[in-house]
C-alpha cells in the first residue's frame, strides 16, 4: 500500500512514519510499505527524510521513503494521500494571529479571525490538490488534517466527494482523557460526540450500557484530575452537561483568553516559527543529529501547546500522558486500517452531515462519530443539540462557507461576510480592517 504525506517536510511527519513502524513491527496485514512525502521546502524535506531515516533504522518491513517535489509524481499510484500543508509557513501562521491581535481580537491558527485568513490562504491549494487527485488517484482516499480542517475539508469535498475524509486529534484526547477520570478503559468506552472541527461537544460516555459523563461531571476532584476540566473549570462543566473542546474555551472565556493572548510575549506562530527554525538550521547542519534534535524540540511543542488558554484558567502542566504526541497519526492511521482491511471501527471524523445534524445542509462537513469500513466512513445517528451547541454551529458553519466562497470566488464581499460573522470578531468595520491588513501584508 502506498501513502502519500503533503507537507511531506512537516514538523510531525515523523509521528505518522512512527505509527506505520508500529505496524511494520507487528507484520500487519495490508500495511504501508511505500511512503512518498511531497513538500514545496526542498530544505525542510531533506531533514524530514534524515529523521524517518533514523527513526527507521533496524526495522524489518520499514516503509521505503521516497522523497519528491512534484505535486503529480507524488500522487500517482497513491491508494491514501494525507494532506497535512501549511500554506505561507509558519510566517503565514504569525501574520494571521498577530494582525487581529493588532485590532485587539483573538488571533489563534483556526479559530476567530485568525482561522478565517488561513482559510483564505488555504482553501486554494486544496482545492487544486484535490483536482490532481481527482486526475491521477481518483481512487484514492484522501485524509485532511490542513487546518482549518473542517473548511478545507468542506471545500475538497467538492471535488472529491466522500472520498476526501477530515481528521483531528482534539476529540480522540478528549475521549482519552475522560473516560481515565471517570475510571473506565478508554478502549472499550462508547461516546456521543458532535460538532465542528475545533467546535464540539462529549455529551456522553457510556461503559457496558451506563453512562459514565453524569457522574464524573458531579465529582469536582475528577473533572480537576484532567485538560479539560482544568480548562473549564468544574462549575461551568456542571452547567453545560457536557465537556467541550479545548478550543471552546476561546469562545467561552474569550475575554480571559485574549487578556493571556495580549500579555504572552510572543504569540503561539511566533514560538512555534523561532522553534522550528531553529530545528530545521540545526538538524540541516547535523544530519547525524536529526532525530535527536527533533525529538527533544517535539517535547517542548507539546509541553506549551495551548499555554495561553492554560494561563488563562490559573496556570498548569500538562500531564505527561499528553506528551507523546499520539494524536492525529492515530487517528489517520486506524482510518486508513479500516479502510484497507474492512476493519469495521468507530472514529470520531470530519465527514459530510448528511441527516446527522437536521438543521444543516447534508453535504456540510461536521465532526461527529463514525463507522469506518472499506466503504469509508459513515456518520452515525446523535442526540439532538441543545440550541447553544447548534447555534454556535450554525453561526460557524456560516462563516466557514462564506469563507469558501470568497476563496473559490475571489469575493470581496463573503470574505467581509467569514470574517465580520464570526463570533470572536465584534464589528464588521474591524472585520474589513484586518482583511485590509492581511491584504497589504500578503498581496499574492
Amino acid at each position: 500500500m502506498k501513502l502519500t504525506i503533503l507537507g511531506g517536510g512537516g514538523f510531525r511527519v515523523p509521528l505518522v512514519h512512527r505509527a506505520l513502524l508500529d505496524d511494520a513491527r507487528r507484520e500487519a496485514p495490508g500495511r504501508c510499505t511505500e511512503l512518498t512525502l511531497y513538500d514545496t521546502d526542498s530544505a525542510r524535506l531533506k531533514v524530514i527524510a534524515n529523521v524517518l531515516a533514523e527513526q527507521a533504522e533496524g526495522i524489518p518491513g520499514a516503509p521505503v521513503v521516497t522523497a519528491v517535489e512534484d505535486l503529480d509524481d507524488a500522487l500517482r499510484g497513491a491508494d491514501f494521500v494525507f494532506s497535512a500543508i501549511r500554506v505561507g509557513g509558519t510566517a503565514g501562521r504569525v501574520r494571521d494571529e498577530r494582525i487581529p491581535l493588532g485590532e485587539l481580537v483573538l488571533g489563534q491558527e483556526t479559530v476567530g479571525a485568525g482561522g478565517v485568513l488561513y482559510g483564505l490562504r488555504t482553501i486554494p491549494v486544496a482545492l487544486h490538490i484535490a483536482e490532481r487527485v481527482a486526475a491521477l488517484a481518483p481512487d484514492a482516499w484522501v485524509i485532511n488534517f490542513t487546518n482549518p480542517a473542517g473548511m478545507v475539508t468542506e471545500a475538497m469535498s467538492a471535488v472529491l466527494g466522500e472520498r476526501v475524509i477530515g481528521i483531528c486529534d482534539s476529540p480522540v484526547g478528549l475521549v482519552r482523557r475522560a473516560a481515565r477520570a471517570a475510571g473506565a478503559d478508554p478502549n472499550r468506552v462508547g461516546f456521543d460526540y458532535v460538532g465542528l472541527n475545533h467546535l464540539g461537544w462529549l455529551r456522553s460516555l457510556t461503559q457496558d450500557g451506563r453512562d459514565l459523563l453524569p457522574g464524573l461531571l458531579a465529582d469536582e476532584a475528577a473533572l480537576s484530575s484532567f485538560e479539560e476540566g482544568k480548562l473549564f473549570g468544574a462549575r461551568w462543566l456542571q452547567a453545560l452537561g457536557s465537556l467541550p473542546n479545548e478550543y471552546l474555551h476561546y469562545y467561552y472565556f474569550r475575554r480571559e483568553t485574549l487578556h493571556a493572548v495580549l500579555e504572552s510575549p510572543e504569540t503561539r506562530g511566533e514560538f512555534l516559527d523561532q522553534q522550528q527554525g531553529g530545528f530545521f538550521a540545526a538538524a540541516a547542519a547535523e544530519p547525524e543529529r536529526a532525530y535527536a534534535l527533533w525529538e527533544r524540540t517535539r517535547l517542548h511543542r507539546e509541553e506549551t501547546y495551548m499555554a495561553e488558554s492554560r494561563a488563562a484558567s490559573g496556570g498548569w502542566q500538562r500531564d505527561s500522558c499528553d506528551l507523546d504526541g499520539g494524536g492525529y497519526d492515530q487517528v489517520a492511521l486506524a482510518l486508513m486500517r479500516a479502510v484497507a482491511r474492512d476493519e469495521r471501527t468507530r472514529l470520531i471524523l470530519n465527514v459530510r452531515n448528511g441527516t446527522t445534524v437536521p438543521a444543516l445542509d447534508p453535504g456540510a462537513i461536521i465532526e461527529t462519530v463514525c463507522e469506518v469500513s472499506a466503504r469509508g466512513a459513515r456518520p452515525l445517528p446523535c442526540a439532538p443539540l441543545r440550541e447553544d451547541q447548534l447555534g454556535l454551529m450554525l453561526q460557524l458553519k456560516a462563516v466557514e462557507r462564506a469563507a469558501i466562497d470568497a476563496a473559490v470566488g475571489e469575493n470581496h464581499g463573503a470574505a467581509l461576510r467569514a470574517m465580520a460573522l464570526h463570533p470572536l470578531v465584534d464589528s464588521p468595520a474591524v472585520a474589513a480592517r484586518i482583511l485590509d491588513r492581511a491584504c497589504q501584508a500578503c498581496p499574492v
